[in-house]
């Protein structure tokens, strides 16, 4: 199952913690997660869905899970 990972660039760069809309369905974004990516601004974090059952109609929601704070790089260590 792949994980799907999403950057401060493809959320806009929002500057204000709420949920917004975009084409995958509703996003929230907390005060925490704002502070992370204003510290390490190429973090990707896992997108994880949240799962209610009052309105099916409302779209899918998700939140930011874990995250990486520089997904591209390689690791400072060897292994030997």
């Amino acid at each position: 199952m792949p994980v799907n990972k999403i950057t401060w660039d493809r959320v806009g760069r929002v500057t204000e913690p709420g949920r917004y809309m975009y084409t995958f369905g509703w996003l929230t974004i907390t005060a925490g997660d704002l502070a992370i990516w204003k510290q390490y601004p190429e973090a990707a974090f896992t997108l994880l869905a949240h799962h209610t059952e009052a309105d099916a109609s409302i779209g899918e929601e998700f939140h930011l899970g874990a995250f990486d704070i520089a997904p591209g790089a390689t690791p400072p260590f060897t292994t030997h």
